[in-house]
């Protein structure tokens, strides 16, 4: 069972230094600390041999400090020290002091970097260790030799507990054979029959210590994987965040082809034209886009035209009995929010009026005729009311005068006239 034990941990450390000759990380997109100093203290067995017995276990102390080098995320090497002391006890024939140092160099297996613990716990880790040193045996006044040295093999696993990115906690077991020790644990010739070549001092030790990581980056590599997680959680997020930023500056709320973003005028009537900052084009600057402009001039009369025409404040004011009594409509195309031509004559007249009477406010009802279904007829009717309210907005009518909603469907004809149905199809005014 020794020599097995002896051949498992030279295996191991032949991989360890192997290992850690390849190339330094897998993943060379996160940079992280590899330096770390060790301390622990605990409590130890020297199972033997001894001259006449002892029966303790885990009575002596034990004091231990490293430093360590990860070659990557999984493989590093540590270069540590122990230092502890046997006392005799009840089953002790006599009372002696055997204090003990060693020295040793060691592979390190991060085995919750191989075993992926990252998948699962961001605090939780793992390490194994293994390795070659030299102790020192320091006997007391009853020994026959004052002092010893002999080589050591030891093995051990580490639990670790992540506190911050800078310190961890850990635990640590560990069992270490001396080779070529000559005397006793407790100072007296060793008589057994097993060669010197085999383990003749064993020693456990059980111990809880801390670990403080060197270095300029976020992590160590011991929790490189997590912190690789953490890393790409946050890229992701902000990968997200960048996207939904820009689909949010892309967005097009008046659909006038300039992004919100650029969009300095956000609520422009549909269909104008527009410059690279979203603002209608306004060539002479009377405040009407100059598309709508163009369509009053050649449809609309002027309000002195208009004031030549209705002489006196009686001819004016019938326009308001006239649109209230419902002749003086604006009427609408098939399944369309666009007015027919001789219709904006009828804008026209309201947009005089509404000029001419300074206190007047007026109400918009659109309407739709039967074919179709209802709701959407509703939601067409309200857009005929609402392009009519733009029009008279650009003319110059205060919107806070103005105010607009869908009537919905008109049955008041024979549906299957086509003819009685264009009367459906249109946007009547309330003028107060």
């Amino acid at each position: 069972m020794k020599k097995f034990t002896l051949l498992t941990l030279a295996a191991l450390l032949t991989g360890m230094v192997v290992q850690a000759q390849t190339p330094e990380n897998e993943d060379s997109s996160m940079d992280y600390n590899k330096w770390s100093i060790n301390g622990n203290v605990g409590l130890l067995t020297a199972s033997g041999p001894y001259k006449d017995g002892h029966s303790d276990y885990l009575s002596d102390m034990n004091y231990g400090l490293g430093v360590r080098y990860m070659f990557n995320d999984k493989f590093g090497l540590m270069l540590d020290g122990g230092f502890g002391q046997v006392e005799g006890d009840d089953a002790s024939a006599f009372d002696f002091e055997t204090k003990y140092t060693r020295l040793g160099l060691q592979g390190v297996v991060n085995l919750g970097s191989v075993l992926n613990f990252n998948t699962w716990t961001k605090r939780l880790g793992l390490l194994a260790h293994g390795g070659a040193g030299v102790t020192f045996l320091s006997y007391d006044d009853a020994a026959l030799v004052e002092d010893e040295k002999a080589i050591n093999l030891i093995f051990g696993v580490t639990p670790q507990f992540r506190v911050s990115d800078r310190v961890s906690l850990f635990l640590d077991l560990a069992m270490q054979g001396n080779l070529k020790q000559d005397m006793t644990m407790d100072g007296m010739q060793y008589s057994g029959k097993s060669s010197v070549h085999h383990f003749k001092g064993m020693v456990t030790t059980v111990s809880a210590g801390i670990s403080v990581y060197l270095g300029g980056n976020d992590y160590h590599a011991d929790w490189a994987a997590a912190g690789q997680s953490n890393m790409m959680n946050e890229r992701l997020t902000n990968a997200e965040n960048k996207l939904d930023k820009i689909e949010n500056d892309l967005a097009d709320d008046d659909r006038d082809g300039v992004p919100n973003y650029l969009d300095q005028e956000p609520n422009t009537i549909n269909g104008v034209a527009v410059n690279t900052k979203g603002q209608a084009i306004d060539t002479d600057g009377n405040g009407i886009p100059d598309e709508i402009d163009k369509s009053l001039q050649e449809r609309y009369m002027s309000k002195s035209d208009f004031e030549e025409n209705y002489k006196g404040g009686g001819d004016i004011n019938s326009v308001k009995s006239m649109a209230n009594s419902g002749l003086i409509s604006v009427f609408f195309k098939f399944d369309s929010a666009q007015p027919v031509d001789h219709s904006y004559a009828s804008i026209n007249k309201i947009v005089l009026y509404m000029k001419s009477n300074p206190d007047a406010s007026a109400n918009l009802v659109g309407y739709a005729d039967e074919i179709g279904n209802k709701a959407y007829n509703k939601q067409l009717s309200e857009k005929r009311a609402k392009y009519v309210y733009d029009v008279l907005v650009a003319s110059g009518i205060s919107e806070d005068r103005l105010s607009y909603n869908g009537g919905g469907v008109d049955a008041s004809v024979n549906k299957d006239s086509s003819n009685a149905r264009k009367l459906m199809r249109r946007v009547v005014f309330e003028i107060k």
